[in-house]
């Protein structure tokens, strides 16, 4: 007969102050007879995350000249060239809500606010925001209940929630691209040390401020306290399940000390602003450090299975940071406004381009992590990159640059360029990955039905 398994997959490595969630280990699955009926990979969860850029891109130095699996990446797209084969390029789709539809101005403020919910952003700087609930927190509805948090959301920049940041519209709708409902968005987290303690954390008060005294006055890791857990832990596991652990907890172990050596390099810094940014306390001065440790972050957050669902805001949207250690010292929004200059365009084209590698170094990221049968933490997810905007100057809705990376656990043929019909709603592409997250839903939004062509 099939043994059960020996653990269950919501298994936590406890400790004063600490809960860690583990990766999926072969000792959460049935026995191996039922396994190779079932199919292993099936036992992996599928996950969705969503990351934002704003201001638009260069897009004569974006979009593929062919369509179908035999296309050459731009320039901007280069880096994800050891990704092609993970890749859609998704072009024609548009966000009519990001529109004016007879609201004037703000085109900025409605390119983020409807990015993820496909509603008409409420012209109001102050209580009455209204937009609509975004697909990730659709989709957080439909399996947040299987994990710890329904969703994670993170972000690079600081941000007001209220105030006037474009043309009559609140600084919310600039600065959050996941909602809630109608007027609550999902505040993202910029701090590093904030989110590495949200995933790891216990919930109990008592112990919470307990570990964090410990960690504070004796310097400890999170590892040490859950250490005698982890050992009684890999008495009970395989030989392959005791490799797995040991390099997620070193991974862990990691990306703590990263944080840490930031902490430390703001503290001693004479300065806290870069860039025409100001740097929040514990935060990287370098973007780069910044956005590769925030997506670590993610990655352990998908591997644990603490949540499944994910939005990141590389930058808030009509964000003015300079990127001078690639060499631009223009603001990126006035480089936006570019009125066909070239050397202007050529900027914006490398700020597209640096971002772009952050992307890269996510998905290798994911990639790099096994989950059974051969497959990958990549495969058994479905990542969105792009913005609201095409052209920053034209304030352009339609033909957004948009990338979809990943599988969705075997729902998705990737490696290719679609284009669709002019004016295909946006929604539709949001539909089809909320459905694969087990939504239930038939419309979204503006949408018109599931975006076909995904499957292949």
């Amino acid at each position: 007969m099939n043994q059960p398994p020996v653990l269950h997959r919501r298994t936590f490595l406890r400790g004063l102050g600490a809960a860690m969630a583990l990766p999926m280990l072969e000792a959460m699955l049935p026995a191996r007879s039922l396994a190779a009926a079932a199919g292993t990979a099936a036992k992996s969860p599928t996950r969705m995350a969503f990351l934002f850029v704003p201001n638009g891109v260069n897009t004569t130095e974006w979009t593929p000249l062919a369509t179908g699996a035999d296309f050459d990446l731009p320039y901007i797209l280069q880096p994800l060239q050891p990704y092609k084969s993970e890749l859609l390029v998704l072009s024609g789709l548009a966000q009519d809500k990001g529109r004016s539809n007879n609201d004037g101005g703000g085109d900025h403020a409605r390119s983020a606010g409807s990015w993820l919910t496909c509603s008409q952003p409420l012209k109001s700087e102050g209580s009455q925001i209204r937009v609509g609930i975004s697909a990730d927190q659709m989709a957080a509805h439909a399996v947040g209940n299987q994990t710890r948090f329904g969703s994670l959301e993170l972000g690079l920049e600081p941000g007001r929630q209220g105030g006037k940041c474009d043309t009559g519209y609140s600084c919310a709708y600039s600065n959050n691209i996941s909602w809630r409902n109608e007027s609550t968005p999902m505040t993202r987290e910029i701090n590093p040390r904030l989110v590495f303690e949200r995933l790891f954390a216990n919930s109990v008060p008592k112990e919470v401020s307990e570990g964090q005294k410990r960690r504070e006055i004796y310097k400890k890791s999170i590892l040490d306290f859950v250490l005698e857990d982890a050992k009684s832990l890999q008495s009970k596991v395989g030989g392959n399940d005791r490799q797995k652990l040991d390099e997620y907890l070193s991974a862990v172990r990691e990306i703590e000390q990263r944080v840490e050596e930031a902490e430390k390099a703001v503290a001693s810094a004479n300065s806290s602003v870069t860039n025409g940014y100001e740097i929040p306390e514990g935060i990287p001065e370098s973007y780069e450090d910044h956005a590769r440790l925030m997506a670590d972050m993610m990655v352990l957050a998908f591997q644990s299975d603490t949540t499944r669902v994910c939005t990141f805001m590389l930058a808030n949207e009509g964000s003015n940071r300079s990127y001078k250690n690639i060499g631009v010292a223009d603001g990126h929004h006035s480089l936006s406004h570019h009125q066909g200059d070239h050397a202007k365009l050529m900027k914006i084209r490398d700020i597209n381009r640096f971002h772009m590698q952050q992307f890269a170094y996510l998905l290798e990221r994911l990639r790099s992590i096994p989950e059974g049968d051969g497959s990958t933490l990549l495969d058994h997810s479905m990542l969105v990159y792009g913005g609201g905007l095409a052209d920053g100057d034209r304030h352009d809705h339609d033909n957004l640059p948009l990338l979809m990376a990943g599988r969705g656990g075997g729902t998705i043929q990737p490696g290719r360029h679609l284009r669709y019909a002019p004016e295909t709603p946006m929604a539709n592409l949001l539909l089809a990955m909320m459905q694969r997250m087990g939504s239930k839903e038939d419309s979204f939004g503006d949408s018109t039905g599931p975006l076909r062509g995904l499957e292949g």
